[in-house]
C-alpha cells in the first residue's frame, strides 16, 4: 500500500520538518556540490519554494517544474544545468537520510568510472513471479542489490542516455546509462537510506530519525 496523503510525499513531515529538507540540507553542505536544481510538480512547487527560503538552503540555482513521470522530471532538471558542469548527482527527495560520506564515495567512483550509484545487498529471498502468481524461479540473492540514490554520472553520459532513449520510462536513471552499454559502479550505502513510499516506511523513518538524532538548524 502506497502513502495516501493529501500532501505530496516530499512535503510529508518527520519531526515537523518536510522530508525533502533533510536531504537538501545534507546535499547543500557538501563541498563538492556547487549548485542544486530542485524539480517540483505543479501541486507542491510553491510550498517547496517557501520551505527552501524558511530553512535557508543554499546553492539552489533553480526550481523547475517537473512532468508526469520521473523520466520527464529528471530530463527537465538536466536541461537547467550550467554548461560548465562536468558531473551530475541525482537524488530522490523522499530519501531524507542521505549521508555526506556516501555522497563523497559515489562522486569519487563516478569521477573514476563515469557512473556510480549507491545501494545495499538485498536481505530477503527474491522470486520471479508470473502474472498468475505462480513462482517462476528463485533468484540468486548474492547477485541482487537494492539500488538507491544518490546516483552520479558524467554529464555528457547521462545526457546522451536521456537523448537516445526518449521513449523509455524508468524508475532508475542508471538503467538508461546501462542501456548505452556503459558500466555503472556500485557503492555500498546504509540500510538507513530508505525511500518513503508506504505508511510503513514513514514509521521506519521516524525510528531512523530518532536513532540518527536528526536535526535541522
Amino acid at each position: 500500500m502506497r502513502l495516501k496523503n493529501k500532501l505530496s510525499k516530499p512535503l510529508i513531515k518527520i519531526k515537523g520538518i518536510p522530508v525533502f529538507v533533510y536531504a537538501l540540507k545534507t546535499i547543500s553542505q557538501h563541498p563538492a556540490l556547487k549548485e542544486i536544481i530542485v524539480v517540483a510538480n505543479q501541486a507542491n512547487i510553491q510550498a517547496i519554494k517557501s520551505y527552501l527560503a524558511q530553512y535557508r538552503i543554499n546553492k539552489i540555482s533553480a526550481v523547475v517544474l517537473g512532468g508526469r513521470t520521473r523520466r520527464i522530471s529528471v530530463e527537465r532538471g538536466l536541461k537547467a544545468l550550467d554548461k560548465r558542469v562536468d558531473f551530475v548527482l541525482i537524488h530522490d527527495a523522499v530519501r531524507p537520510f542521505i549521508q555526506g560520506k556516501i555522497i563523497s564515495r559515489v562522486i569519487a567512483q563516478a569521477r573514476r568510472f563515469g557512473a556510480a550509484v549507491a545501494g545495499v545487498p538485498v536481505k530477503a529471498t527474491i522470486k520471479r513471479v508470473k502474472s498468475n502468481l505462480i513462482v517462476e524461479r528463485t533468484l540468486k540473492r548474492d547477485e541482487l542489490w537494492e539500488i538507491q540514490t544518490p546516483q552520479v554520472f558524467r554529464k555528457d553520459l547521462i545526457l546522451a542516455a536521456y537523448k537516445k532513449f526518449k521513449d523509455k520510462d524508468v524508475t532508475d536513471d542508471a538503467a538508461l546509462v546501462e542501456k548505452l552499454g556503459k558500466k555503472v559502479h556500485l557503492v555500498l550505502d546504509s540500510y538507513n537510506n530508505i525511500k518513503i513510499t508506504t505508511p510503513e516506511d514513514l514509521v521506519i523513518a521516524e525510528t531512523i530519525c530518532k536513532k540518527l538524532k536528526c536535526h535541522i538548524g
